[in-house]
């Protein structure tokens, strides 16, 4: 199809899908990736995430045509506006895209463009995988134990939520509502008050825990665990939790097995090859994050609960600095970090790419190139180990060389070819 404002690199080839349900893609040897640098910092951290990228295709016979999308304030001084539709049909058509933060301003009409985005393009699952790099500084005794991936649904709870301001008649039309028309002895306060709900539905619960099953079968994973707050949010993320059951008792047959089944029946010891699944209350899991790291792999979540244990986890790996993700539809990608957009140090060629590039790798599994993924992974790992690292790793080790963003991506991208 024709685009407004951006140009169709030529030569490249389209991603198509064989079968969306399952991810599964037709990559060329040479596609179309749209990418979005994103506001503040992602002036610096997306070509840098390019750089290392287009080293690691090129290094396994491959090669990436960029294509240049828009969308916050760079959409605004190209369009007039935060989200053109030229940004989000492009990412329907080429399938698997790479962005940077987007800073959502005030009065824009979205609560965050990042969500508009997950929800326009329907990328239910924000998957967030947490392991530590050899080098990076880490405020735990042994960061190397937490090799986690998280998956967050992505368009219910919160992010879904409706409220009601405090002072308006339409908040009080609904306490009034709660109290007087559906008899709840409520303990809301006298007083001002703001009222929010938040839906969580069985199949947005369904298809995130399937998700999250689905990749820890394809990628070796002992276990699946399901978080919520279900002891005193019964309907709703009590319901995530029995609707996540009901997922991997229907329809996984002997691949997968509940806790229970395991300890009442085998005595603790799983079929071989299968995935266990278990709950864990969030502010437990919280704990367990720290006291038993090496015992979780894959956490499936609520939105607010993904929100609070991926970051916690990445915080023991270093932080938010290195810390990937991406957004997950049927047969279609959009990769991200996880760190905001940082605008006080935009455009200083200062920050660490390193979350951007590690979401490029999560992009290069997604396509099936896990040859360049490991040599993105290894290649950043040799380059932190050997203390070339960027101002906020330098300064908390001894004998660092300090690098500047495009500098660091530079070095990776060396390391990228000799691996190779």
């Amino acid at each position: 199809m024709s685009y407004e404002k951006v140009e169709v690199p030529e030569g490249g080839e389209a991603i198509t899908v064989a079968d969306a349900e399952r991810d599964e893609l037709n990559v060329p040897e040479d596609p179309i990736i749209p990418i979005i640098y994103g506001d503040g910092i992602g002036r610096d951290v997306g070509p840098a995430a390019q750089t290392v990228l287009d080293a690691a295709a090129e290094a396994t016979g491959r090669e990436i045509h960029w294509m240049r999308l828009y969308a916050g304030e760079s959409a605004r001084e190209k369009y007039d506006e935060n989200l053109p539709e030229d940004t989000i049909e492009a990412i329907k058509e080429f399938r698997v895209a790479i962005k940077g933060p987007l800073t959502t301003p005030v009065g824009a009409g979205f609560r965050s463009l990042n969500v508009a985005l997950r929800k326009k393009l329907d990328l239910y699952t924000n998957m967030r995988p947490t392991y530590h790099l050899d080098g990076v500084p880490s405020p735990v005794n042994h960061p190397e134990k937490m090799d986690m991936v998280n998956f967050r649904e992505n368009t219910e709870d919160v992010y879904a939520g409706i409220e009601w301001e405090a002072g308006t008649d339409e908040v009080e039309e609904v306490r009034a509502f709660i109290e007087e028309e559906m008899g709840y002895d409520s303990t809301i306060h006298d007083g001002p008050v703001g009222i929010g709900i938040k839906p969580i539905t069985e199949f947005g619960t369904k298809r995130l825990v399937r998700k999250a099953i689905d990749y820890a079968l394809a990628h070796d994973r002992d276990s699946v665990t399901l978080v919520h707050k279900g002891n005193i949010m019964k309907f709703t993320e009590g319901a995530f939790r029995d609707w996540g059951y009901e997922v991997a008792e229907e329809e996984y047959g002997e691949e997968v097995i509940t806790e229970d089944t395991l300890w009442n029946e085998r005595d603790g010891e799983p079929p071989e090859g299968a995935v266990v699944v278990n709950d864990r209350i969030a502010d437990n899991m919280l704990q367990q994050l720290l006291t038993r790291t090496e015992q979780y792999d894959v956490l499936a979540m609520p939105n607010l609960n993904g929100d609070y244990l991926s970051d916690a986890a990445g915080a023991q790996i270093g932080g938010l600095g290195i810390a990937p993700g991406a957004n997950i539809g049927d047969g279609r990608l959009l990769a991200e970090p996880v760190h905001g957009s940082a605008p006080k140090y935009a455009g200083q060629d200062k920050v660490n790419p390193s979350a951007m590039i590690l979401s490029g790798r999560i992009m290069l599994e997604y396509m099936g190139w896990d040859d360049a993924a490991d040599l993105v992974r290894d290649a950043l790992e040799e380059t932190v180990s050997s203390k070339q690292v960027t101002y906020d790793i330098e300064r908390q080790i001894e004998g660092g060389t300090k690098l500047a963003t495009s500098e660091f991506a530079e070095k990776v991208a060396e390391n990228v070819r000799d691996r190779a």
